[in-house]
């Protein structure tokens, strides 16, 4: 058996760049977060823009220094929404390897949901389960259920993707809201009987940035504290509350509130919306927010195939 030394997970997110780096035991030492935009476009145009790439690789470089500072031997890095539906993407998979020097491995959405179930729920007690974890990312939304049976969808509509269609960067109007709820709830009642909920789950698990972002704002965090997020309790109230005042605003005005960074400012209302209509359509009235994601369960993933090794 070959003994596992430091990992890294890396996630090219549609709207973030990520990186958690972990012991062998698993313990974190390194947890980041860049706001690169990569698929800012991408659902109009299906190509990755080249002011994007260059964002994402800056801070892959920069990635790799980090990793290289802590002597990791195993990477494992990933493409998400963004990367699934752009033409181009095989370039820019080649170039983030050379970058990075591991391989970029392109989750389908079935997978992307099952690391993020994986990771989000490995703290939690099994009493507190069934759960249902949704990831709301730039792109895309993944469900998931179980643990047993473990059961996932993945929804094209993420908050990039969402804002881009309907909302535009100033205060969207009333019309323009309905609209994105509309395409929102078709897409989750195409699920019916897909999935065992509403009633199926005990605990919604939410995740991303949105949810983080959410979080930070319902307790006027003016800076990101993991201890106060992690774990917290979203009211579907506070997330009513979070969304009306937030798309009263243009984005300019949205950013440097509490939980909203400048470049996330664009994508927060859309965001918020996906999450309101998921905890309305499962009946939830509180989301268990979770720190612990994909890259967690990367980590997890590279762990276990070490261990086997």
């Amino acid at each position: 058996m070959t003994a596992v030394a430091n990992v890294a997970a890396l996630d090219c997110g549609s709207l973030s760049t990520r990186l958690l780096v972990a012991d062998a035991e698993g313990v974190t030492l390194e947890r980041m977060m860049r706001v690169t935009g990569l698929g800012r476009g991408v659902d109009r145009a299906g190509r990755l823009s080249p002011e994007a790439v260059d964002r994402v690789l800056e801070v892959l470089g920069g990635y790799r220094a980090v990793m290289d500072a802590h002597g990791v031997e195993a990477v494992a890095m990933v493409g998400t929404s963004a990367l699934r539906d752009a033409a181009d993407r095989d370039s820019f998979r080649e170039r983030a390897a050379a970058v990075v020097g591991a391989e970029l491995e392109l989750l389908d959405g079935g997978t992307e949901a099952l690391l993020s179930f994986r990771g989000a729920t490995a703290e939690l007690a099994a009493e507190q389960g069934p759960f249902l974890v949704v990831d709301i990312g730039g792109g895309s939304t993944e469900l998931a259920t179980g643990p047993v049976p473990f059961v996932a969808r993945s929804l094209d509509v993420g908050c990039v993707r969402l804002t881009e269609r309907h909302l535009g960067s100033g205060p969207p109007s009333a019309a323009e809201l309905a609209r994105a709820r509309s395409w929102v709830r078709d897409l989750l009642a195409g699920l019916e009987g897909q999935l065992p909920v509403p009633g199926g789950a005990a605990t919604l698990v939410g995740l991303a940035g949105t949810v983080s972002a959410l979080a930070c704002y319902a307790q006027g965090l003016t800076r990101y504290d993991r201890r106060l997020v992690h774990h917290y309790r979203l009211a579907r109230t506070a997330v009513v509350d979070a969304l009306g005042r937030l798309a009263a605003l243009p984005a300019a005005e949205r950013a440097g509130l509490p939980g909203v960074e400048a470049a996330r400012a664009p994508f927060i209302v859309g965001g918020a919306l996906v999450l309101d209509e998921v905890m309305a359509w499962a009946g939830f009235e509180e989301c268990l927010v979770s720190e612990a994601d994909i890259l967690d369960g990367l980590v997890m993933r590279l762990l276990e195939r070490g261990a086997g090794s």
